[in-house]
Protein backbone atom coordinates (compact mmCIF):
# COMPACT_ATOMS: atom_id res chain seq x y z
CA UNK A 1 0.00 0.00 0.00
CA UNK A 2 1.44 3.43 -1.02
CA UNK A 3 2.39 5.96 1.75
CA UNK A 4 -1.07 8.34 0.57
CA UNK A 5 -3.25 5.13 2.05
CA UNK A 6 -1.29 4.57 4.81
CA UNK A 7 -3.20 8.13 6.50
CA UNK A 8 -6.30 8.57 8.57
CA UNK A 9 -8.77 10.69 6.34
CA UNK A 10 -12.48 11.72 6.15
CA UNK A 11 -14.82 10.83 8.65
CA UNK A 12 -17.76 8.77 9.15
CA UNK A 13 -20.24 8.51 11.86
CA UNK A 14 -21.36 5.10 13.25
CA UNK A 15 -23.66 4.06 16.55
CA UNK A 16 -22.57 2.40 20.02
CA UNK A 17 -24.56 -1.23 20.27
CA UNK A 18 -26.12 -2.23 23.50
CA UNK A 19 -23.04 -3.29 24.91
CA UNK A 20 -21.09 0.35 24.63
CA UNK A 21 -19.11 -0.60 21.49
CA UNK A 22 -18.65 1.11 18.38
CA UNK A 23 -17.01 -0.38 15.01
CA UNK A 24 -13.92 1.44 14.02
CA UNK A 25 -14.91 2.27 9.94
CA UNK A 26 -13.06 -0.51 7.98
CA UNK A 27 -10.51 2.66 6.01
CA UNK A 28 -9.70 3.51 9.50
CA UNK A 29 -8.68 -0.42 10.24
CA UNK A 30 -7.02 -0.85 7.31
CA UNK A 31 -4.70 1.92 7.90
CA UNK A 32 -4.57 0.52 11.05
CA UNK A 33 -3.37 -2.49 9.53
CA UNK A 34 -1.11 -1.18 7.25
CA UNK A 35 0.84 0.77 10.42
CA UNK A 36 0.85 -2.69 12.60
CA UNK A 37 -0.84 -0.47 14.98
CA UNK A 38 -2.33 -3.22 17.87
CA UNK A 39 -2.33 -1.43 20.65
CA UNK A 40 -4.13 2.25 20.64
CA UNK A 41 -2.60 5.26 22.50
CA UNK A 42 -6.17 7.35 23.39
CA UNK A 43 -5.72 10.61 24.65
CA UNK A 44 -8.04 13.80 25.57
CA UNK A 45 -7.65 16.24 23.11
CA UNK A 46 -5.55 19.60 24.13
CA UNK A 47 -8.02 22.08 22.52
CA UNK A 48 -11.56 20.04 21.26
CA UNK A 49 -13.95 17.86 23.20
CA UNK A 50 -12.39 15.02 21.13
CA UNK A 51 -10.53 11.71 21.70
CA UNK A 52 -6.76 11.45 20.07
CA UNK A 53 -6.47 7.75 18.68
CA UNK A 54 -2.95 6.96 17.25
CA UNK A 55 -0.67 4.26 17.82
CA UNK A 56 2.55 4.45 20.41
CA UNK A 57 3.80 6.65 17.95
CA UNK A 58 1.74 9.36 18.67
CA UNK A 59 2.73 9.10 22.58
CA UNK A 60 6.06 8.61 21.41
CA UNK A 61 5.61 12.10 19.82
CA UNK A 62 4.11 13.78 22.80
CA UNK A 63 7.03 12.26 25.12
CA UNK A 64 10.05 13.67 22.60
CA UNK A 65 8.59 17.21 23.23
CA UNK A 66 8.28 16.82 26.74
CA UNK A 67 11.97 15.58 26.99
CA UNK A 68 13.05 18.54 24.66
CA UNK A 69 12.63 21.03 27.78
CA UNK A 70 13.49 20.98 31.76
CA UNK A 71 12.00 18.14 32.84
CA UNK A 72 11.63 20.14 36.25
CA UNK A 73 9.83 23.34 34.38
CA UNK A 74 6.36 24.26 34.40
CA UNK A 75 5.74 23.80 31.04
CA UNK A 76 7.00 20.27 30.95
CA UNK A 77 5.01 19.16 34.36
CA UNK A 78 1.48 20.67 32.18
CA UNK A 79 2.49 18.94 29.06
CA UNK A 80 3.24 15.33 31.26
CA UNK A 81 -0.30 16.35 33.29
CA UNK A 82 -2.22 16.24 29.87
CA UNK A 83 -0.34 13.61 27.52
CA UNK A 84 0.28 10.79 30.54
CA UNK A 85 -2.48 11.77 32.90
CA UNK A 86 -5.12 12.02 29.94
CA UNK A 87 -4.00 9.24 28.26
CA UNK A 88 -4.88 4.93 27.72
CA UNK A 89 -4.43 2.54 25.79
CA UNK A 90 -7.30 0.31 24.12
CA UNK A 91 -7.62 -2.36 21.49
CA UNK A 92 -10.12 -3.11 19.28
CA UNK A 93 -11.85 -6.41 19.36
CA UNK A 94 -11.60 -9.40 17.07
CA UNK A 95 -14.55 -7.40 14.91
CA UNK A 96 -12.64 -4.23 14.77
CA UNK A 97 -14.83 -2.38 18.00
CA UNK A 98 -13.87 -0.06 20.36
CA UNK A 99 -15.20 0.20 23.75
CA UNK A 100 -16.59 3.56 24.35
CA UNK A 101 -15.65 3.67 28.11
CA UNK A 102 -16.37 7.03 31.03
CA UNK A 103 -12.81 7.74 29.95
CA UNK A 104 -14.69 8.59 26.25
CA UNK A 105 -17.73 9.25 27.08
CA UNK A 106 -16.75 11.75 30.23
CA UNK A 107 -14.70 13.91 27.94
CA UNK A 108 -16.45 13.91 24.20
CA UNK A 109 -20.19 13.92 25.50
CA UNK A 110 -20.62 10.81 23.61
CA UNK A 111 -23.88 8.83 23.80
CA UNK A 112 -25.39 7.22 21.11
CA UNK A 113 -23.24 7.78 18.63
CA UNK A 114 -19.25 8.74 17.26
CA UNK A 115 -18.10 10.62 14.70
CA UNK A 116 -14.68 8.92 13.92
CA UNK A 117 -12.65 11.70 12.33
CA UNK A 118 -9.08 11.37 10.05
CA UNK A 119 -6.41 13.57 11.43
CA UNK A 120 -3.59 11.81 9.15
CA UNK A 121 -1.49 10.65 11.34
CA UNK A 122 -3.92 9.48 14.05
CA UNK A 123 -8.02 9.57 14.27
CA UNK A 124 -10.57 11.44 16.92
CA UNK A 125 -13.87 10.29 18.31
CA UNK A 126 -15.97 13.05 18.59
CA UNK A 127 -19.95 13.36 19.66
CA UNK A 128 -21.31 13.91 16.06
CA UNK A 129 -23.23 17.50 16.70
CA UNK A 130 -19.55 18.92 18.38
CA UNK A 131 -17.64 18.04 15.63
CA UNK A 132 -20.78 19.64 12.72
CA UNK A 133 -20.22 22.69 14.61
CA UNK A 134 -16.42 22.31 14.92
CA UNK A 135 -15.80 21.77 11.62
CA UNK A 136 -18.25 24.62 10.61
CA UNK A 137 -16.17 26.59 12.82
CA UNK A 138 -12.96 26.09 11.45
CA UNK A 139 -14.47 26.49 7.71
CA UNK A 140 -15.47 30.09 8.87
CA UNK A 141 -12.41 31.20 10.14
CA UNK A 142 -10.66 29.39 7.00
CA UNK A 143 -13.32 31.49 4.89
CA UNK A 144 -14.56 34.25 6.25
CA UNK A 145 -18.00 34.86 4.48
CA UNK A 146 -17.78 38.35 2.36
CA UNK A 147 -19.57 41.45 4.17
Amino acid sequence: MSDVMNRFLSNATNRIDSKGRVSVPASFRSVLVERGIQELYCLQDFIFPAISVGGPDLLDRYERQIASVDPFSPEANRMSLLVHGGGVFMRLDAEGRLMVTDFIRDFTGISTEVTFVGRSDHFQLWQPQAFHEAQAAARAGRFPRPA
